[in-house]
């Protein structure tokens, strides 16, 4: 079993099949305490490090642990708010530069292979290095290239098992060798991975763990019934987003919609329990009277499957609905990282 650290691990969704692929994550580290007590539920053998990484003694404590545990892995994912498109893409939001500390990280521990993800914007953003400004993926081939064999990639999950369209940046280096990137798999539509669960209306419950309706309100209802699979509210003729006096809301396309069936899910986005947040209501079927089932945001049950997160995935019972669904908007499908680990470079 090859031993392994996680920085940036928020609650661990990207290791989800590591251990089932030879890699034990030992040590890992985060900055929020109830995120980082939830990573401590999902792998309790794991010794987590609460914290900022920024600062010197929780650096060096992630470092020492790694050294001490000879660790040869290391799966690196730093917050991408200041890179994303749906964040402010200022290319002076410090939490751009926390890639410095995990290139500080390799040239200390070492390991021979390494994972960094991130947004696609990764790979145009600069930061500052020593007062000057130098692209990232100049600054990773500047600093590593030496000891390490290094590609910058451009994957979507979609293509690699998880019913869900998300693009991110991998950066894969290796000590051992060139890193191969896995075959592109068949797309899974959300019809395929979540058609079998049974039909929820906002408020309902059903016997599944995980799948209930949230509680939205009766106008938001109202607009998602008479919206056809997926259309945006936006479209509709009479049941149109609209203030108390009736005149339209304005908003993007991709708000108040609904999904669709024959293709995977969009992006999952932290703000997935919100009706008039980005492609997240179910695409609902065609009833008798015209209108639409499911006027509702994804199950938390469908949003773990559209993730691509096992059926016996659990969170820890303390964690509220919200927390879920952020950490899941947050989290990196973990099929695609089972996907990258198959094809790792290994020693003779």
């Amino acid at each position: 079993m090859i031993k392994g650290t996680s920085l940036f691990s928020n609650v661990g969704i990207a290791e989800t099949y590591l251990e089932k692929n030879g890699i034990n994550i030992v040590v890992a580290n985060e900055l929020i305490p109830q995120r980082a007590r939830f990573y401590e539920f999902l792998y309790p053998k794991t010794d987590v490090v609460t914290g900022d990484i920024t600062k010197d003694e929780v650096f060096n404590e992630v470092v020492k642990k790694s050294l001490d545990n000879k660790i040869e892995f290391l799966l690196a994912t730093p917050p991408c708010q200041g890179m994303s498109v749906a964040g402010k893409m200022d290319e002076n939001d410090p939490r751009n530069s926390l890639i410095i500390k995990v290139v500080e990280f390799i040239k200390i521990v070492k390991p021979k292979n390494i994972i960094i993800e991130n947004v696609p914007t990764m790979l145009k953003t600069s930061i500052l290095v020593n007062g000057e400004k130098i692209k990232i993926v100049d600054y990773i081939k500047s600093e590593l290239s030496d000891e390490y064999t290094i590609s910058f990639n451009l994957l979507n999950a979609a293509d690699y098992g998880t019913p869900q369209i998300r693009i991110r940046t991998i950066v894969l280096l290796s000590k051992i060798g060139e890193w191969q990137l896995p075959k592109k798999q068949k797309q899974i539509t959300v019809e395929e991975a979540i058609g079998y669960l049974p039909s929820l209306e906002s408020g309902q419950k059903s016997d599944i763990k995980y799948h209930f309706g949230t509680k939205h309100n009766d106008k938001h209802i109202l607009w998602m019934k008479h919206t056809p699979t997926g259309c945006t509210a936006f479209d509709n003729e009479v049941y149109y987003p609209q203030k108390e006096d009736g005149t339209r809301i304005r908003g993007f396309a991709t708000t108040y919609k609904r999904i669709s069936w024959d293709k995977p899910a969009p992006t999952i986005t932290m703000c997935n329990g919100g009706i008039s947040s980005q492609n997240n209501v179910h695409p609902g079927r065609k009833l008798a009277d015209g209108t639409y089932s499911d006027a509702r945001v994804l199950s938390l049950k469908e949003l773990m499957i559209l993730t691509g997160l096992p059926d016996d995935w659990e969170a820890p019972e303390w964690a509220s609905e919200n927390l879920i669904r952020k950490v899941i908007g947050e989290g990196i499908p973990p099929k695609l990282i089972e996907a990258i680990i198959k094809n790792m470079p290994k020693e003779d």
